[in-house]
């Protein structure tokens, strides 16, 4: 039983850190807060600045939320 519930606590953690290390796109305009998986996202289009790539974890850092059009 402790070797399956460490096992499994593993495997949440092996999860959790690939997610954060998932590289996501951010608009670096002032009013910019929500971070998007693809770059062609129709949340970045009225973007005055070139999106920039950075980590999942590095934008939920900064505040970043999930885009509406990608959740």
């Amino acid at each position: 039983m402790k070797i399956s519930l460490l096992l499994f606590i593993t495997a949440i953690f092996s999860i959790s850190n690939k997610e954060l290390e998932t590289n996501v796109y951010i608009c670096k305009g002032k009013g910019s807060k929500k971070y998007h998986y693809l770059k062609s996202c129709r949340g970045l289009s009225n973007c005055s600045t070139n999106a920039s790539e950075l980590t999942l974890s590095k934008a939920k850092e900064m505040g970043r939320t999930l885009c509406g059009w990608e959740d």
